[in-house]
């Protein structure tokens, strides 16, 4: 699949699962229970342990059943060994123009992190396909909303203190995606391996994003 294919399947799902475990067999589990309960974006990041292997490992088990991720890439030389391992999307902390110059280059999504106005503009203009608005627990849908206004032609997808409560307001602020993590995924469920737990999770967030989705558009 191509970057733009890639990019419009973010877009339809609107949910990035953002996934944290510390052995591949814990996070193949996660990532299967997160399909089957309707959300196929998954991003592994790169601050657990052996996170390349896990990601080819997962790669290799569910193939392209889902579009898998890698986040928290800091540099080129992550980039690329991630996207070897698989990884269709890079996701960054902060806005490197050469992390997305080389993610276009192998026809890679990038979704590049930053705040303020300025961050989110040049982030754009350096060829972000999504910016991921982070920490977005700060300001929240207000923030998000005072960036969307001046910016209207910015994919912005909020990380970090999205959950069932905040995911409509964030919709409505103007957000084309959310980044989860925690509160989709939790730490304990995904330790003890209560599967049940998380896909039930996502199924609700499924169904609060449409809900989200219609009510804005509505």
């Amino acid at each position: 699949m191509s970057r733009l294919d890639d990019l419009q399947r973010v877009l339809n799902g609107g949910i990035v699962a953002i996934i944290r475990a510390p052995s591949s067999e814990q996070l193949v589990g996660v990532a299967r229970a997160l399909f089957e309960g309707g959300i196929d974006v998954i991003e592994v990041t790169l601050t657990v342990p052996d996170a390349i292997g896990i990601i080819s490992q997962v790669h290799r088990e569910l193939g392209d059943r889902i579009l898998l991720g890698a986040g928290s890439v800091l540099d080129t030389e992550t980039a690329r060994s991630a996207i070897l391992a698989g990884a269709e999307f890079i996701v960054s902390p902060t806005v490197n123009p050469s992390v997305i110059q080389l993610c276009h280059r192998y026809d890679k999504a990038v979704m590049p992190g930053a705040f303020t106005p300025t961050e989110v503009l040049t982030a754009w203009e350096a060829g972000a396909d999504i910016v991921k608005v982070f920490p977005a627990d700060i300001g929240g849908p207000a923030h998000l909303k005072a960036l969307h206004g001046p910016l209207p032609q910015i994919r912005l997808m909020p990380t970090g203190g999205v959950n069932l409560d905040t995911l409509g307001p964030f919709v409505s602020a103007g957000a084309c995606a959310v980044g989860l993590g925690s509160a989709l995924v939790e730490k304990q469920a995904a330790l003890q391996g209560d599967f049940e737990r998380i896909r039930s999770l996502a199924e609700a967030y499924v169904t609060a994003m449409a809900r989200a989705r219609a009510e804005s558009a509505g």
